[in-house]
């Protein structure tokens, strides 16, 4: 299971699951919720307190992914395979153009 802490702005917005099924769920910090009801980090996704589950990445997340010739310079240099996209946005996506950042977060069975 590899998760992702996704920041707005400064703020942590929630968290990034891939499971060991190779399914997604993103759930909103209950913070966030709290504090930020209204910034949603995406307009498919607006802020709730149920998490969101797909068997594909989020839309919203793949489009962080670089494309073309950038991603095949970031999947050659990380040795990241282009289908592995939690792997290639856990690399790639820490320094975002935009408000939204992805931070890797260790794997705790490590």
């Amino acid at each position: 299971m590899r998760k992702a802490a996704i920041y707005y702005k400064d703020f942590l917005a929630g968290i990034l699951t891939e499971t060991d099924d190779g399914d997604y769920t993103f759930q909103y910090d209950e913070n966030f919720i709290a504090e930020h009801p209204k910034e949603s980090i995406s307009l498919t996704m607006p802020v709730q307190s149920k998490a969101y589950t797909e068997k594909r990445l989020f839309p919203f997340f793949e489009g962080l992914i670089p494309e073309g010739w950038l991603l095949d310079i970031a999947s050659k240099n990380w040795k990241i395979n282009p289908n592995d996209r939690m792997g290639l946005l856990l690399a790639c996506c820490q320094n975002c153009i935009g408000a939204v950042s992805v931070q890797p977060i260790p794997n705790e069975d490590v």
